[in-house]
């Protein structure tokens, strides 16, 4: 055989193999470019922070443990951090975009994030962590598909709607945390968004003129998958659509017990995928509604999102009143009810092939507990924090993870009290000390008067129990020891308590924290250390080579790093590389 020939047939072996590996373990490339735009959603301009010039951002669609790059550019005027709400981040903690564990992303930089979206299906969404941005945008969806070889556990939707709600203030960001600075609270919403529009003018009196609201056109007798994200400030939301039925499938990364609701509460940082079938007749179109909850409703009336399901045949707009939210104003446990109704489906595969009950998280020996108790804000050293079990958290200038990785001390403490304390409240950065392997029980008790909803990074917890009153050992009677839902975000109702168990697998610095941003904004929240005894990379990946260094470690940081996109489509450039080579050798052999 020629030395040309041998070439050809080599470089086709390369080419074989690169595809193969590619095949092996997909990888998914995405551009960012951050910045402001100028946006009138409820109808006053404003500054809006959008993503590659769109608000709401692009929607990442990717397959079970796709490698995943997303390079950042923030053209903002504030540093920046991307949090990827409920993507767990399987043995990096690096790259989950938040104070703990990531440096800004400076002003006029670019830092690309590197993934894998390990063991994971299901609706989740990313948006900016720092300075209040999430309340000026900056969100968008995250897909994670199954893989082929999983089936779903219904039939294939016609389509994929995502569906962002949320209420909006039309001052700034910067605006909304001067208020906070200065000790105020930030007061009622101006309106509700749906894909980030204001709301169809159901009500000449409610509604002015000349607002942009948003359509969601379906064919008749389809069924879609809806996944809705309710991505406000602070506000829990009651989703419906008029005549038509929600039959939840998914939540967060876990199937459902599918059933029926003509509306479900949706609290801040929540994720839901409904399957709604297109039943009805098409003499009008169908009103979607987003009303706040917990609120004294004639006042709020304003408050409230609206946009317009349009069947392909429609033969007229909405018209009459809006569906009616739930009438629960002298029955607190309706809601709460409703959400003890959200089971696992633990007969339907997940991310692997096996059935998402094999995991049998009533049976496990809890190792380590937790009561975590939130009240009103309250002056600390003459400011106003929000606490945790009378600990607010101060970020440090250098990152947890990155202080732990080159052995610095006294950047944070490690000694997060397992109960509230008694003495008076203190602002300090401490930290809860989980044991890896270990199964902890965290109670979130709610002595606020307001709803919050707690997300903890790198896992998804069970929730097993909510009721009012305090939690007391007593309570552990009334938990759900089978098929409680396994989520990333689990409200806690005003006066009530919510027990989540979460298995300490996932070695790293994960944040646990209220999704409202105020409280967060104030220092209600907290970092679990989850620490393998044995250095191995087997369960934590090493530092990425693109880190960014800040606080102590500033001295580390070069004066500018770009990350090239290039370093995000190497694969896909080295693999053009060997076909032109194996053209020019195609060509020679054969000319």
């Amino acid at each position: 055989m020629s030395s040309s020939r041998a070439l050809f047939f080599f470089l086709i072996n390369v080419s074989l193999l690169l595809t193969l590996s590619s095949a092996l373990d997909p990888f998914v490339a995405y551009e960012f470019e951050v910045s402001y735009i100028t946006a009138s959603p409820l109808g006053v301009p404003q500054q809006v922070i959008a993503i590659n010039k769109k608000f709401p951002g692009p929607t990442i669609n990717v397959t079970t443990n796709n490698n995943v790059a997303v390079n950042v550019r923030n053209k903002l005027d504030e540093s920046l951090l991307i949090h990827w709400s409920g993507i767990q981040q399987r043995r990096s903690s690096w790259q989950d975009g938040v104070l703990g564990t990531n440096c800004p992303i400076p002003p006029k930089w670019n830092w690309t994030y590197e993934f894998q979206v390990k063991d994971q299906i299901g609706s989740f969404f990313y948006f900016p962590s720092l300075h209040l941005q999430r309340a000026a945008g900056g969100f968008g969806g995250f897909i994670i598909n199954n893989r082929d070889i999983i089936p779903i556990p219904f039939d294939t939707p016609h389509g994929d709607i995502v569906v962002f709600i949320g209420d909006w203030y039309t001052r700034n960001h910067t605006d909304m945390r001067k208020a906070l600075d200065d000790g105020k609270d930030l007061g009622m919403p101006d309106g509700v968004l749906i894909n980030g529009k204001g709301p169809y003018r159901y009500n000449d009196t409610l509604v002015p003129d000349g607002i942009d609201y948003e359509t969601i056109e379906v064919h008749p007798g389809k069924t879609y998958r809806l996944r809705v994200h309710n991505v406000g400030v602070s506000t829990s939301l009651n989703f419906r659509i008029q005549s038509h039925n929600l039959l939840l499938a998914e939540t967060e990364g876990s199937y459902t017990v599918q059933q029926n609701y003509t509306s479900l509460d949706i609290h801040v940082g929540q994720s839901y995928s409904f399957l709604v079938t297109m039943d009805q007749n098409a003499s009008t179109d169908y009103y979607i509604v987003a009303s706040a909850r917990f609120v004294n409703e004639s006042r709020w009336q304003r408050v409230t999102g609206v946009a317009i399901l349009r069947y392909t045949n429609s033969k007229g707009k909405a018209r009459g009143p809006l569906p009616p939210a739930p009438d629960d104003q002298f029955d607190k446990t309706y809601s709460m009810n409703q959400a003890r109704s959200i089971r696992w489906n633990v007969s339907a595969s997940g991310a692997r092939p096996n059935p998402q009950g094999s995991f049998r998280y009533g049976s496990i020996n809890v190792t380590e507990i937790y009561v975590l108790k939130n009240k009103p804000p309250e002056k600390i050293d003459g400011k106003r924090r929000a606490t945790v079990s009378g600990v607010s958290f101060v970020n440090p200038s250098t990152p947890i993870r990155l202080a732990d990785q080159y052995k610095l001390k006294g950047v944070y403490k490690l000694d997060f009290p397992t109960k509230p304390i008694t003495g008076p409240p203190r602002a300090e950065t401490s930290v809860i000390n989980g044991t890896y392997r270990g199964f902890m029980e965290v109670i979130l008790q709610n002595n606020d008067t307001k709803m919050h909803t707690y997300h903890m990074s790198g896992y998804a917890f069970f929730v097993v129990g909510m009721d009012y009153g305090d939690w007391s050992e007593n309570s552990r009677g009334t938990y759900n020891k089978w098929d409680g839902i396994a989520r990333t975000t689990a409200q806690v109702y005003p006066g009530a308590w919510t027990a989540i168990l979460v298995s300490l697998d996932n070695v790293g610095v994960w944040n646990l924290r209220t999704e409202n941003l105020d409280s967060w904004y104030l220092g209600q929240e907290t970092y679990v250390r989850v620490v393998n005894p044995e250095v191995t990379n087997k369960t934590e990946l090493p530092i990425p080579d693109n880190a960014l260094f800040c606080g102590a470690l500033s001295k580390l940081q070069k004066p500018q790093v770009i990350a090239s996109a290039a370093s995000a489509t190497n694969g896909n450039t080295l693999k053009l590389f060997f076909n032109l080579l194996i053209v020019c050798a195609w060509i020679h052999i054969f000319q």
